[in-house]
């Protein structure tokens, strides 16, 4: 009697693990059809209140006028700006030095290694869509790309440029000298011609399109069920759009996502460091996700290369160090992180379809070529 009843209960086990699997199908079939269809009529993302955000948008297709655009005499004397070594102090490093074309106009480098093999501190940020950001570096210290490239250029540890020299050393070079009169229409110029030509090449910089470009734009068969899964969880239970969305996956605002190293190794204060604000301490510009999976390794310290494992961390909620109120009153810098992070409770599975969502928003590498000689 005791042998049938321990039977009968696996039986009916069994048929409820059945179900389980069915519903679960069921809602799969039922994620699909709810997004492939147009934006306007996919479920609402779970957002916060207070918090800002936009719906996503593709990128334009392709524009046939882009190569005109990189004939203009600003653009065309930016990239060979960008490309030669000249503008630093051993006539070794350049622009592209950290920000390769071959690599996503990142360096696929924890930090970037510069003049006398100095390391930096923080992760080289990818140049793709560069022209859509409101402020650069990852404090957002700069308000333009003119006033961006100026930093690197004069930094020791990395271009390591005394200005007072850098522009005789262009005026030496008579075909330099042509190439900013045909951009500024003067003989005469100094740094302010240096860097609009390097801020005009850069904003030239864009993302292809991805398949959820595609996706967005109509051509539902691009992405597989797991994407389509990944996307749902990505609006949803992951909680992602709160931080990351519109057209580049970004709200260009500062988060504390818990990875301050406060009084340890790899320390970094962040955007406290620009506004002495002790509410910033530890807060860092949300980078964008377009191309994510090409601008390895991840985060402001690069120390990241494993995207599960990154997302395994966001799942767990990253509270780990966030201080108490007590110890805040005791310390006003003790970095206390984002409410928005939480964990999760994904599940493995989910977790790969998250990352098979960030491979749909990564599009093909554009490797533009190095020019093939400088101006000399």
């Amino acid at each position: 009697m005791k042998k049938h009843f321990a039977v009968l209960v696996s039986i009916i086990g069994l048929v409820g693990l059945l179900s389980m699997k069915d519903q679960q199908k069921a809602l799969y079939e039922e994620l699909q059809l709810l997004y492939r269809r147009p934006i306007s009529e996919w479920p609402k993302p779970t957002i916060d209140a207070g918090v800002s955000w936009k719906e996503f948008k593709s990128l334009p297709k392709v524009d046939t006028s882009y190569f005109s655009l990189m004939e203009k005499p600003d653009v065309k004397l930016g990239k060979y700006l960008f490309f030669d070594p000249i503008l630093s102090g051993s006539n070794q490093i350049s622009c592209s030095s950290c920000h390769n074309p071959q690599t996503s106009w990142a360096d696929k480098l924890t930090v970037p290694v510069g003049n006398d093999h100095l390391e930096g501190t923080r992760n080289t940020p990818s140049l793709l869509n560069v022209y859509a950001r409101k402020e650069l570096f990852w404090d957002g210290r700069s308000k333009s790309l003119e006033e961006q490239a100026l930093g690197p250029i004069e930094a020791h540890h990395e271009m390591d440029m005394d200005l007072t020299k850098l522009i005789p050393k262009l005026k030496a070079i008579p075909a330099y000298n042509k190439l900013f009169l045909a951009a500024f229409g003067e003989e005469d110029y100094s740094m302010p011609e240096v860097l609009k030509a390097l801020g005009a090449f850069q904003r030239t910089l864009t993302s292809r399109r991805s398949r959820f470009d595609e996706f967005l734009d109509g051509n539902y068969k691009v992405l597989s069920e797991q994407e389509v899964r990944g996307l749902h969880l990505f609006r949803t239970k992951a909680r992602c759009m709160n931080c990351h969305s519109g057209q580049f996956f970004t709200d260009d605002s500062y988060h504390n996502i818990g990875l301050t190293y406060y009084k340890r190794k790899y320390q970094d204060l962040g955007r406290y460091e620009v506004t002495k604000d002790p509410a910033d301490v530890g807060r860092f510009r949300t980078p964008s996700l377009r191309d994510v999976m090409n601008t390895d390794p991840w985060m402001h310290n690069g120390l990241f290369w494993n995207m599960t494992g990154l997302l395994n961390m966001y799942n767990s909620g990253m509270q780990m160090n966030s201080a108490k109120p007590e110890q805040k009153a005791k310390d006003p810098l003790y970095p206390v992180t984002d409410p928005l992070m939480q964990p999760l409770n994904l599940s493995k599975e989910e977790i790969k379809d998250i990352e098979a969502f960030l491979h749909a928003i990564t599009a093909t590498s554009y490797r533009m070529r190095r020019p093939e000689s400088l101006p000399r």
